[in-house]
């Protein structure tokens, strides 16, 4: 018997990365992670299969996510990082403020700290 778990699908031999469970009651296909133990009411798919798992009518599908799969960043985590480093190459003076530009940008600023920034009231 091999170590490795082979997809359920028929005369597919590609080796098991997820784990397909039906909840009847709720009508929903869970797809997870690869199962620690093989059960007798559960699926084991390869990758391509599990990429292209479809539910019956009126059922849904929930997908959860492998906590130890390496996740890509966002466009989002990129541009935040990128503007992180931005401001960390900006010359500051010793009071914390950025410099090259007006130093009280704004009349409502009462202090600094790296990118933060404190405001005074409107109503004050």
């Amino acid at each position: 018997m091999s170590p490795v778990r082979r997809c359920s699908r028929t005369a597919c031999g590609r080796p098991a990365v997820a784990t397909l469970t039906y909840v009847y009651a709720d009508s929903t296909a869970v797809l997870g992670p690869l199962a620690t133990y093989a059960e007798p009411h559960c699926y084991d798919l390869c990758a391509e299969h599990s990429e292209r798992l479809t539910a019956p009518r009126g059922w849904e599908v929930v997908r959860l996510s492998d906590p130890s799969a390496p996740t890509r960043p966002s466009g989002d985590d990129l541009e935040a990082l990128a503007n992180a480093v931005r401001e960390a190459a900006r010359p500051h003076d010793h009071d914390g403020r950025s410099g090259g530009g007006p130093q009280t940008a704004d009349p409502r600023e009462v202090a600094r700290r790296g990118h933060l920034r404190v405001l005074r009231s409107p109503d004050s």
